[in-house]
């Protein structure tokens, strides 16, 4: 990783400021992405902008800055990116600081903030270095989520197109998910919604794929992928219930898109389970149904009586091994299973030892 400290005058880095919103905003000469689109909207509030302007013209160190050279040489800023923009806001007469623009001060304040010099590292080197680099400093201000720091590393004509489709508001890919229900949770603008088809298309390895990936001319794999599985969802489940929003879909669409499901089965299923009450987490039953894994629903634990009131019926013995134990060695099990129509309730409660509880049918 290759890390050169340079100081730069502010007027040279805002040669050119253009903040185009959503679009990304640019200075230094248009060599530098300020804010790139992949990044979310300007938050700093008017006390945190006001306190950079008061540190230039005061003559006071403002923190150092990153900037990361792109594959085509120029440069995206890491961490700086609010202050910068409030500077460039500032000169732009955007606001003013104790209702004095910029354009109302002296020449001689003009100067002493134009000429105020900026410490700015330029960061490069391999995708890997610059990414472990880029987690390591992002400790402060508004820190960029994991998505907006792969995206500041693995930059190309691939991304451009992927952030098109999925982190611009109101995306193709937000419009696609939220057509008759919400199927995707987050915000495009976060690249909740990248990172989500992302993790879903190559099993969790994101960085593997945009590496792979970094130098195609489009993100048509991803977004043909993507449509897929929504519609695979929406043709699967055909009622649209408010837990399907927080469903990792492409996990089950990469499993069991082939397989023959019988749709209005499933879906008698799900009414049954939401009514469940020992089911405690709704958006697991759509794992559930098609892995029969009780994990994903966090079935009802018995309750501190439940277990007292079996623990003292047994007389502390263990009802598998009829081993004595204390209560705290023993653990509450379903007489019935759940999966067979047992309930969490306690004439449905035995204690068991831990040993006996957990290599029963398998735990």
């Amino acid at each position: 990783m290759k890390i050169e400290l340079h100081k730069i005058p502010v007027h040279k880095v805002i040669i050119g400021y253009k903040d185009s919103a959503e679009e990304g905003v640019v200075a230094y000469d248009g060599k530098l992405d300020i804010r790139p689109k992949y990044q979310r909207e300007f938050v700093y509030k008017g006390n945190q902008r006001d306190a950079v302007i008061e540190t230039i013209k005061n003559g006071f160190p403002l923190n150092v800055m990153y900037w990361v050279r792109t594959n085509e040489g120029n440069f995206e800023v890491l961490d700086g990116q609010q202050r910068t923009i409030s500077i460039g806001q500032y000169v732009n007469g955007d606001f003013s600081l104790r209702d004095r623009f910029f354009h109302n001060l002296t020449d001689e304040e003009q100067k002493q903030i134009l000429d105020y010099e900026l410490m700015i590292y330029f960061c490069e080197g391999t995708d890997k270095e610059r990414l472990d680099w880029f987690r390591i400093i992002n400790i402060a201000g508004e820190k960029l989520t994991d998505q907006e720091l792969r995206n500041a590393v693995y930059t190309g004509p691939w991304l451009s197109d992927a952030k098109l489709k999925f982190s611009k508001s109101n995306c193709a890919a937000y419009l696609l998910a939220n057509d008759g229900g919400q199927l995707v949770s987050g915000s495009p603008i976060r690249q909740e919604y990248l990172e989500t088809a992302l993790s879903w298309i190559n099993g969790g390895k994101i960085e593997d794929y945009m590496a792979k990936h970094q130098h195609n001319k489009n993100a048509d794999e991803l977004w043909e992928y993507f449509q897929g599985v929504i519609e695979w969802v929406r043709k699967t489940f055909i009622n649209y219930r408010r837990e399907m929003s927080s469903v990792q879909w492409g996990e089950l669409y990469n499993e069991f898109k082939n397989k023959k499901l019988n749709v209005s089965k499933l879906e008698t299923e799900i009414k049954e389970l939401m009514q469940d009450e020992d089911v405690t987490k709704k958006s697991g039953i759509y794992s559930y149904i098609l892995t029969r894994q009780e994990k994903y629903l966090s079935i009802r634990a018995f309750t501190d009586k439940m277990k007292r009131e079996a623990y003292e019926r047994q007389k502390g013995v263990c009802e598998r091994c009829k081993k004595p134990f204390s209560i705290e060695k023993m653990e509450a099990d379903h007489i019935k299973p759940w999966h067979e129509g047992g309930k969490t309730v306690a004439e449905n409660c035995q204690m068991l030892c831990k040993q006996c509880n957990r290599t029963k049918s398998g735990k």
